[in-house]
Protein backbone atom coordinates (compact mmCIF):
# COMPACT_ATOMS: atom_id res chain seq x y z
CA UNK A 1 0.00 0.00 0.00
CA UNK A 2 1.53 3.65 -1.12
CA UNK A 3 1.62 5.94 1.54
CA UNK A 4 -0.83 9.15 1.50
CA UNK A 5 0.48 12.09 -0.29
CA UNK A 6 0.87 15.91 0.94
CA UNK A 7 0.76 18.29 -1.82
CA UNK A 8 2.36 21.75 -1.79
CA UNK A 9 1.35 25.07 -3.41
CA UNK A 10 3.44 27.76 -2.80
CA UNK A 11 2.81 31.21 -3.26
CA UNK A 12 2.61 33.97 -5.81
CA UNK A 13 6.33 34.65 -5.95
CA UNK A 14 7.32 31.85 -4.34
CA UNK A 15 9.42 28.54 -5.64
CA UNK A 16 8.10 24.91 -5.26
CA UNK A 17 10.95 24.15 -2.54
CA UNK A 18 11.42 27.24 -0.68
CA UNK A 19 12.42 27.08 3.08
CA UNK A 20 9.10 27.02 4.23
CA UNK A 21 8.19 23.57 2.30
CA UNK A 22 11.57 22.34 2.92
CA UNK A 23 10.82 22.44 6.50
CA UNK A 24 6.95 21.05 6.42
CA UNK A 25 7.90 18.74 4.05
CA UNK A 26 10.50 17.17 6.90
CA UNK A 27 7.75 17.27 9.40
CA UNK A 28 5.25 15.21 6.65
CA UNK A 29 7.50 12.69 5.62
CA UNK A 30 8.54 11.87 9.47
CA UNK A 31 4.41 10.71 9.63
CA UNK A 32 4.92 8.77 7.06
CA UNK A 33 3.48 10.74 3.90
CA UNK A 34 4.68 10.87 0.76
CA UNK A 35 5.77 14.29 -0.47
CA UNK A 36 4.52 16.58 -3.69
CA UNK A 37 5.30 20.50 -4.37
CA UNK A 38 3.63 21.92 -7.62
CA UNK A 39 5.60 24.52 -9.37
CA UNK A 40 3.25 27.33 -10.70
CA UNK A 41 6.39 29.97 -11.40
CA UNK A 42 5.19 31.67 -14.90
CA UNK A 43 1.60 31.31 -13.74
CA UNK A 44 0.29 33.98 -12.62
CA UNK A 45 -3.74 33.01 -13.01
CA UNK A 46 -5.21 31.53 -10.13
CA UNK A 47 -7.17 28.98 -12.36
CA UNK A 48 -4.44 28.44 -14.41
CA UNK A 49 -2.67 27.26 -10.76
CA UNK A 50 -6.07 25.01 -10.21
CA UNK A 51 -5.69 23.20 -13.67
CA UNK A 52 -2.18 22.36 -12.88
CA UNK A 53 -2.65 21.16 -9.00
CA UNK A 54 -5.42 19.14 -10.22
CA UNK A 55 -3.46 17.52 -12.75
CA UNK A 56 -0.51 16.95 -10.29
CA UNK A 57 -3.17 15.38 -7.74
CA UNK A 58 -4.76 12.96 -10.47
CA UNK A 59 -2.31 10.76 -10.47
CA UNK A 60 -1.60 10.74 -6.89
CA UNK A 61 -3.16 7.65 -4.47
CA UNK A 62 -5.73 8.05 -2.21
CA UNK A 63 -6.85 11.00 0.09
CA UNK A 64 -4.40 13.87 -0.15
CA UNK A 65 -3.71 16.85 2.22
CA UNK A 66 -3.00 20.12 0.49
CA UNK A 67 -0.57 22.93 2.15
CA UNK A 68 -1.14 26.32 0.72
CA UNK A 69 0.65 29.71 1.39
CA UNK A 70 -1.39 33.16 0.45
CA UNK A 71 -2.38 32.29 -3.51
CA UNK A 72 -1.45 28.81 -3.20
CA UNK A 73 -3.71 28.28 -0.35
CA UNK A 74 -6.69 30.02 -2.34
CA UNK A 75 -5.24 27.08 -5.45
CA UNK A 76 -5.51 24.42 -2.76
CA UNK A 77 -8.69 25.24 -1.17
CA UNK A 78 -10.62 25.79 -4.55
CA UNK A 79 -8.89 22.43 -5.64
CA UNK A 80 -10.51 20.25 -2.58
CA UNK A 81 -13.57 20.34 -3.66
CA UNK A 82 -12.54 18.57 -6.60
CA UNK A 83 -10.47 16.50 -4.94
CA UNK A 84 -10.47 13.47 -2.18
CA UNK A 85 -8.69 15.32 0.51
CA UNK A 86 -8.25 14.08 3.89
CA UNK A 87 -7.66 17.67 5.34
CA UNK A 88 -6.67 21.15 4.27
CA UNK A 89 -3.48 23.68 5.78
CA UNK A 90 -3.53 27.47 4.81
CA UNK A 91 -1.17 29.77 5.47
CA UNK A 92 -1.87 33.44 4.81
CA UNK A 93 -4.19 32.14 2.37
CA UNK A 94 -5.36 35.21 0.01
CA UNK A 95 -9.33 35.46 1.05
CA UNK A 96 -11.67 38.14 0.08
CA UNK A 97 -9.16 40.12 -1.72
CA UNK A 98 -10.68 43.30 -2.89
CA UNK A 99 -12.50 42.55 -5.89
CA UNK A 100 -12.04 38.92 -5.83
CA UNK A 101 -14.54 38.76 -2.42
CA UNK A 102 -16.92 36.17 -4.26
CA UNK A 103 -13.99 33.94 -5.77
CA UNK A 104 -13.33 32.82 -1.87
CA UNK A 105 -13.48 29.02 -1.77
CA UNK A 106 -15.71 27.32 0.76
CA UNK A 107 -14.16 24.34 2.27
CA UNK A 108 -15.16 21.11 1.12
CA UNK A 109 -18.17 19.92 3.37
CA UNK A 110 -16.52 17.49 6.74
CA UNK A 111 -12.69 18.73 5.72
CA UNK A 112 -10.78 19.71 8.32
CA UNK A 113 -9.06 22.99 7.88
CA UNK A 114 -6.04 25.08 9.86
CA UNK A 115 -5.39 28.39 9.10
CA UNK A 116 -2.11 30.04 9.87
CA UNK A 117 -1.48 33.76 9.82
CA UNK A 118 0.28 36.48 10.88
CA UNK A 119 -0.72 39.32 12.99
CA UNK A 120 1.65 41.81 10.91
CA UNK A 121 0.76 40.74 7.28
CA UNK A 122 0.53 43.69 5.02
CA UNK A 123 -0.04 41.79 2.40
CA UNK A 124 -3.27 39.83 3.16
CA UNK A 125 -5.18 41.08 6.24
CA UNK A 126 -5.37 39.05 9.39
CA UNK A 127 -8.97 39.96 9.54
CA UNK A 128 -9.62 37.99 6.23
CA UNK A 129 -8.45 34.67 7.84
CA UNK A 130 -10.70 35.73 10.96
CA UNK A 131 -13.71 36.28 9.03
CA UNK A 132 -13.24 32.87 6.88
CA UNK A 133 -12.75 30.97 10.14
CA UNK A 134 -15.79 32.08 12.26
CA UNK A 135 -17.91 31.99 8.90
CA UNK A 136 -16.48 28.27 7.95
CA UNK A 137 -15.85 26.72 11.72
CA UNK A 138 -12.11 26.18 10.81
CA UNK A 139 -8.64 26.56 12.89
CA UNK A 140 -7.24 29.27 13.27
CA UNK A 141 -4.15 30.66 14.29
CA UNK A 142 -2.52 33.78 14.55
CA UNK A 143 0.72 34.85 15.22
CA UNK A 144 3.17 37.29 15.91
CA UNK A 145 4.71 37.27 11.99
CA UNK A 146 4.64 38.82 8.74
CA UNK A 147 2.94 37.26 5.35
CA UNK A 148 5.39 35.45 4.34
CA UNK A 149 6.17 33.98 8.11
CA UNK A 150 9.49 33.06 7.00
CA UNK A 151 10.68 34.08 11.11
CA UNK A 152 7.94 31.27 12.36
CA UNK A 153 8.94 28.43 10.72
CA UNK A 154 9.26 26.05 13.48
CA UNK A 155 6.12 27.43 14.99
CA UNK A 156 4.37 26.67 11.58
CA UNK A 157 5.95 23.51 11.27
CA UNK A 158 4.31 22.53 14.78
CA UNK A 159 0.92 23.28 13.56
CA UNK A 160 1.36 21.27 10.95
CA UNK A 161 2.42 18.61 12.91
CA UNK A 162 -0.40 18.53 15.01
CA UNK A 163 -2.65 19.36 12.17
CA UNK A 164 -1.09 15.93 10.81
CA UNK A 165 -1.83 13.82 13.56
CA UNK A 166 -5.56 15.20 13.98
CA UNK A 167 -6.40 14.07 10.98
CA UNK A 168 -8.68 11.05 10.21
CA UNK A 169 -6.96 8.27 8.29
Amino acid sequence: MTAPYIVFSHGQDGEPWGGKIVAMAEVARAQGLNVESVDYRGMSDPAVRVSRLLEVCKGLPGKLVLVGSSLGAHVCMTAAGQLPVRGVFVLAPAFYMPGYEQYTPKPPAGCPVTIVHGWNDTIVPPDNSVRYARQYRTTLHLIDSDHRLTANVDEVCEFLDRFLRRLPK
